[in-house]
């Protein structure tokens, strides 16, 4: 959904600082500097500053905190009504807990357990990171390496951009392309290379200055990876990541989901209660939002990501070259106050700072259609937390995440977790159009004769556009493969038209203002597009 990734990215760095309110006061350096005591061994054990952490993590903290959890997650489901939810831990290199709650597919009987596949949305992006990372180690390619060096016709709105961008700008989202840059067109049906070739249109802000999230930004920087790795990013990913790891439910294709037969179902609230969602066909942005898996698989991964790029006494990938990707790159939330801490991202992951003084790593994934997932991973304490769930975002799996993350650190929740997240994020899912909520008016000037508006419009970024008159109704239609849209008056030559899909909340309005030789789409009009040229 438009905004959704990032927003919920931004909503986990503000929810984190929140933490501030609770679990002591932050310590002098002294004792920042001490020992800290280690669950391991009982003993303490000697940190380097930067990792050390004011508040200790008592023996046996951590297994009552996932001794927790079947309630937490019973809790949360019964209260939200999310059909379907399966969490796993990892601590000590070891999968500790995995389990599903809830059903795969509302009204049927089918159980969610630790090897039902769920779609990932945006957790993808810290996968295709490690992906990265195995061909940085390999030597294939590097962080710095321009995107030009293995896309010569990738084109940007500034020549000096194009030349420049590399994997880690893209990576971490400071390439100045605009938030969300190309999922209308997606959502349009333009595939991943028409999307990618789109994007020139697209004005930049400042290069490596500002942080803006976007998916096919990074798929262009995962495309280049597999075109210097001559293999297509599926297949790369499988071979690089998931067969080492042993993710055998793990894939970066959405007809492998498809074909699970253990997998869950997407999910849609409709009028207070959440029933089966459209398909969400993520196969264009596969590096930033297509991999399916279960928790079990997840594990591993997660396991791996602990272990510093090692799993099974293997080294996957080099730990130099994951590093980057889990140290911050880029401010993605700047503090509001001099006493907040600040939000940032990797090369694919976010990476901030809890209440307790630890690093945090982890990622949000969402789709509107349905799905809802979240990571966090605690590397001073060895210890990470996944849960996926089959059902549109209200910061359920966030929430879960940030209660186990406090009962590891503190001992007890620090806030009302399920309630920050849902208020952050909710209103995300609230439908968009300057006319949602407006009476239409009494008396409207009259339209023109249909012939005046029919015709075939130009758009360099979105397509033609095509106004029929079909047997006396005014239709819209517009993409590669066309999608149509009914035209409803509104107001002289001002008409409406509905949609609803992954950028498009239920009940959002898109005015069509006509004008001589020239269509405007209020939907599509972001940084000035949406005008179409007869």
């Amino acid at each position: 959904m438009r905004y959704l990734f990032c927003s919920i990215s931004l909503a986990l760095a503000a929810c984190v600082s929140l933490t501030a309110c609770g679990g002591g006061t932050a310590a002098d350096s002294t004792v920042v500097l001490a020992a800290v005591e280690s669950e391991a061994a009982g003993q303490p054990e000697t940190v380097s500053p930067g990792s050390a952490s004011a508040v200790p993590i008592p023996e046996g903290q951590i297994a009552q905190a996932i001794g927790r959890l079947d309630a937490v997650a019973e809790d949360i489901l019964v209260r939200t009504g999310v059909p379907g939810m399966a969490i796993a831990v990892v601590h000590r290199g070891e999968t500790v807990y995995a389990k599903g709650f809830g059903v795969r597919k509302a009204g049927q009987p089918a159980k969610v357990d630790p090897d039902t596949v769920f779609q990932l949305a945006s957790l993808s992006k810290s996968l295709a990171a490690t992906v990265v990372a195995q061909q940085v180690g390999a030597g294939t390619v590097k962080w710095e390496m321009p995107v030009r060096t293995r896309l010569p016709r990738f084109t940007l709105a500034d020549p000096y951009v194009s030349e420049r961008v590399t994997i880690g700008d893209l990576f971490s989202h400071r390439s100045g392309l605009p938030d969300h840059a190309g999922d209308k067109l997606e959502d349009l049906g333009y595939g991943r290379m028409e999307v990618l070739q789109r994007l020139r249109f697209l004005p930049l802000a400042s290069f490596r200055n500002t942080y803006e999230y976007t998916n096919f930004g990074l798929t262009t920087a995962a495309e280049a990876v597999a075109v210097a790795a001559q293999r297509d990013w599926a297949t790369l990913s499988e071979q690089a990541i998931y067969q080492p790891i042993g993710m055998a439910s793990t894939s970066s294709r959405f007809a492998d989901y498809k074909a699970r037969a253990n997998r869950a179902v997407t999910h849609v609230n409709v009028n207070g209660s959440y029933v089966p969602g459209e398909e969400r066909n993520p196969d264009a942005q596969s590096p930033a939002g297509g991999v399916s898996s279960s928790v079990n698989d997840m594990a591993k991964w997660l396991t791996f990501l602990l272990a510093d790029g090692s799993y099974g006494g293997r080294q996957i990938v080099d730990p130099a070259s994951l590093l980057p990707a889990i140290s911050p790159q880029m401010i993605s939330g700047s503090p509001t106050s001099a006493d907040e801490r600040a939000g940032f991202y990797g090369y694919g992951f976010n990476v901030s700072t809890s209440a307790s003084g630890r690093t945090v790593i982890s990622h949000s994934g969402a789709f509107a259609l349905g799905a809802a997932t979240s990571f966090t991973a605690i590397p001073s304490a060895d210890v990470a937390i996944v849960v996926l769930t089959n059902a549109s975002p209200t910061g359920v799996p966030e929430a879960v995440a940030a209660q186990f993350s406090d009962l590891v650190q503190f001992g007890s929740v620090q806030q009302d977790w399920e309630t920050l997240y849902r208020q952050k994020i909710s209103p995300l899912l609230d439908p968009e159009g300057s006319l949602v909520d407006v009476a239409k008016p009494a008396n409207p000037a009259p339209a023109q004769a249909f012939a005046v508006y029919t015709g075939t419009y130009q758009n360099a970024y979105y397509g033609p556009l095509q106004v029929v008159d079909n047997q006396g109704t005014l239709e819209l239609r517009l993409g590669p493969q066309p999608m149509t849209f009914r035209l409803s008056h509104w107001d002289g030559n001002v008409f409406t038209f509905m949609l609803n899909n992954e950028n498009a909340p239920p009940g959002t309005i898109s005015k069509a203002s006509f004008s001589p030789d020239k269509v405007v789409l209020e939907f599509y009009d972001d940084h000035g597009l949406g005008s179409f040229v007869r």
